[in-house]
C-alpha cells in the first residue's frame, strides 16, 4: 500500500471529482511501501512526488518560518531555529510553539543539534577579500560565514539557501562567486537558479535566487513551472471586512485613476496596482513583489486600498492556519521579508527525489503530525 501525504490539510482528492494526479517525470513508484507527497499545482491537478525519509533540519535566519513550512511538508522535523528580529520571533513562536534562538553569531556549533538539512534565507552582504582565495577570510564578518561555520562543523547531507534575485549580480557577481566557491570548497555539489513565485501557484511576481547543495553527487534539478496561475479572487478579502485605516485617501485614489487614464489604460478588477518611482502605474491580476516596508505605499488593491495582513500572507502562500500575532505594521514587514512557501515546497520535493539514492546519515524521525495521510 502506497502512503500519500498532503502538503496542506486543505488538499483532498474529494475536493474535485475529476482531479488529475501526475507523477514527477523522473520518478517511478516501484517500491510498494513508498511514501508520496501530494502537492496542488492547480484547482484540479495534483503532483505526486516521493518522500526521502523522515529527516531533521535547522532553520537559520528563519523570519516567520516560511522555509520551515516547506520542509515540514516533505517530512522534515525542525530541530533548531535562529532569528535575530524580536517581532519575527514572536510570530514564529505563535505558530510553531517555540521561540527561535537569537543572533546566530552567538550560538556555538556544539549547541546546534545534528541535522540532515540546513535551510537559510540569509542576508546579502559583500565580502572584504574577494578573489584572493582567503578561505574563511573571504567571508568572516558576514552572515554567510555563520552558514559556512555550521556546514563545516555539522556536515549536513544537504542545504537550501535563499536570497534576492540580484544576489547573482551583487558586487559585479563577486559575492555570488565567492559563496559558491566556498560551498564547493567544503565538498558540496551546488546548484543555483532564480525562480518566480508566480510560476508556482502564488499570485505574486517574486523572483528569488536559490542555492541547493548536497554532500554526495546526486541527480538534482530545480522544479518546473506550473501551467496554472492563481486568481486574486482567492486572495482578497471582501471590502466590507477591510479596516478603515487601510483605505487610501480620495486624493490618492483619484490621482491613480488619472495616471492610468494618461497611460491609456482602463481599470480591471480584481487587480493590484503598483506605482514605481517614476510615477508609472502598473496594473496586474497579481501582486508585484511584496517588500518589507515599501509595500504599504506602492501597492493598492483595485487602486483604492492597501492589502491586509492575511492577504499578504496568502500572496506568500502561507496556510490559512498561520496566526497573525503581531500588529499590522509588523506583519507587513514580516510578509515582505518572507519566502513564498509553495516555491520552497516544490524545491524541497525535488531534493527528496535526489536524496532517495543516498544512504541515511542519521536515524530517522517520525513523520510530522500535521501531514495528512490518504490511502491511494
Amino acid at each position: 500500500m502506497l502512503r500519500m501525504f498532503a502538503e496542506s490539510a486543505r488538499i483532498r482528492p474529494a475536493d474535485h471529482p475529476r482531479v488529475r494526479f501526475t507523477l514527477e517525470d523522473d520518478f517511478t513508484p516501484a517500491d510498494s511501501n513508498a511514501e508520496l507527497l501530494m502537492r496542488s499545482i492547480g484547482p484540479s491537478e495534483r503532483r505526486l512526488s516521493p518522500l526521502w525519509r523522515p529527516f531533521r533540519f535547522i532553520d537559520l535566519f528563519a523570519g516567520i518560518g516560511g522555509i520551515r513550512l516547506g520542509f515540514e511538508a516533505v517530512g522534515g522535523e525542525c530541530v533548531f531555529s535562529s532569528e535575530i528580529d524580536t517581532k519575527a520571533r514572536q510570530s514564529y513562536a505563535a505558530n510553531f510553539g517555540h521561540e527561535p534562538a537569537g543572533d546566530i553569531r552567538e550560538v556555538p556549533s556544539d549547541a546546534i543539534p545534528d541535522h540532515d538539512i540546513l535551510v537559510a534565507g540569509f542576508p546579502c552582504q559583500p565580502f572584504s577579500i574577494i578573489g584572493n582565495r582567503g578561505g574563511f577570510a573571504d567571508t568572516r564578518g558576514t552572515l554567510f560565514f555563520e552558514i559556512e561555520r555550521v556546514l563545516t562543523d555539522k556536515r549536513p547531507t544537504a542545504f537550501l539557501l535563499e536570497n534576492v534575485k540580484q544576489f547573482r549580480t551583487h558586487d559585479g557577481g563577486r559575492t555570488c562567486a565567492t559563496v559558491l566557491e566556498r560551498l564547493r570548497a567544503l565538498g558540496y555539489h551546488t546548484f543555483i537558479t532564480v525562480l518566480n513565485a508566480l510560476d508556482f501557484g502564488v499570485a505574486q511576481k517574486r523572483e528569488r535566487t536559490f542555492i541547493v547543495g548536497f554532500a554526495d553527487e546526486v541527480a538534482f534539478r530545480f522544479p518546473d513551472p506550473y501551467e496554472w496561475r492563481p486568481d486574486l479572487v482567492d486572495v482578497l478579502e471582501p471590502d466590507s471586512a477591510i479596516d478603515a485605516s487601510l483605505w487610501a485617501s480620495e486624493m490618492i485614489q483619484k490621482k491613480r485613476l488619472e495616471r492610468l487614464a494618461e497611460q491609456g489604460k482602463t481599470p480591471f478588477y480584481p487587480s493590484i496596482w503598483h506605482e514605481n518611482k517614476g510615477g508609472h502605474i502598473g496594473m496586474h491580476p497579481f501582486s508585484c513583489a511584496l517588500r518589507a516596508n515599501a509595500s504599504y505605499s506602492y501597492l493598492l488593491v483595485n487602486g483604492n486600498r492597501r492589502p491586509t495582513g492575511r492577504e499578504m500572507l496568502r500572496l506568500q502562500g502561507f496556510p490559512e492556519s498561520f496566526r497573525i500575532a503581531v500588529d499590522h505594521t509588523s506583519i507587513r514587514t514580516q510578509a515582505g521579508n518572507a519566502v513564498a512557501v509553495p516555491v520552497i515546497t516544490a524545491i524541497a520535493a525535488r531534493m527528496m527525489i535526489a536524496l532517495r539514492g543516498t544512504a541515511p546519515s542519521r536515524p530517522g524521525v517520525p513523520l510530522q503530525g500535521q501531514l495528512t495521510m490518504f490511502p491511494v
